[in-house]
């Protein structure tokens, strides 16, 4: 099951010792509850439970084939878990590994499609589009199709188009794919702005030293008698 909750969490009010109010809890964005997924007979994830919190950058790792991808999905609401619950208070930004471009439309094209998708008139699309694209060190041509872009600066145009929309969490599913190690670390600034504005992301890596750069980290490795299934 899928819901997407929109009204936050009443913040704790209640005084401290010593009469001073405690600060209000940041609200949970995003809640799995006991998420499991079956393809055919093949269990790849099993009671998985996570929260994530406003201002908070979480890491999925895990093994090749672990359901890291699987679980992604299922909390952008892609497919459904075949048992378990997510639970989703705000709006979501989703950037796949792979695709989610269109071979014959220009980068600043791009902009305004998927502007126009999140609501927001031509000129903004543009311009946030292109605010991001300089975060990210990349100043994209007006006359380039995205088929002739490399491989890394394509993975550039599916994070810049999963932020447009300043949604309330971003779910990037390894987004840093061909980046070079000056991309790799502007793509991380970028990461830590959002996170300072309230924005909750979620983030697959396999890279151990992006260990440090969150708050917390989902290990979805199988163990004991699951890696037997």
């Amino acid at each position: 099951m899928w819901t997407s909750e929109h009204s936050g969490e009443a913040p704790d009010r209640r005084p401290q010792a010593g009469g001073h109010m405690m600060s209000p809890p940041r609200p949970v964005r995003l809640r799995a509850t006991g998420i499991s997924k079956k393809f055919g007979r093949r269990q790849v994830l099993s009671n998985v439970n996570f929260e994530v919190r406003a201002g908070e950058v979480a890491a999925v790792i895990g093994s090749n084939g672990a359901g890291k991808s699987t679980f992604l999905n299922i909390c952008a609401g892609l497919i459904s878990p075949t048992s378990g619950q997510v639970e989703v208070n705000g709006s979501v930004g989703y950037c796949p590994q792979v695709g989610g471009t269109f071979d014959f439309l220009r980068p600043s094209e791009h902009f305004v499609l998927f502007g126009r998708g999140d609501g927001l008139k031509r000129g903004v699309a543009l311009a946030r589009g292109n605010e991001m694209a300089a975060l990210l060190g990349w100043s994209p041509d007006p006359k380039v199709q995205s088929r002739h872009l490399s491989g890394g600066t394509r993975q550039k145009l599916n994070v810049i188009l999963s932020t447009l929309g300043g949604h309330d969490i971003l779910l990037l599913d390894e987004p840093y794919q061909g980046f070079d190690r000056g991309t790799y670390t502007d793509f991380w600034e970028v990461i830590w702005r959002l996170r300072d504005s309230g924005h909750t992301i979620v983030v697959i890596t396999h890279m151990l030293n992006a260990m440090d750069k969150v708050d917390q980290v989902l290990d979805l490795t199988p163990t004991g008698n699951e890696r037997n299934r």
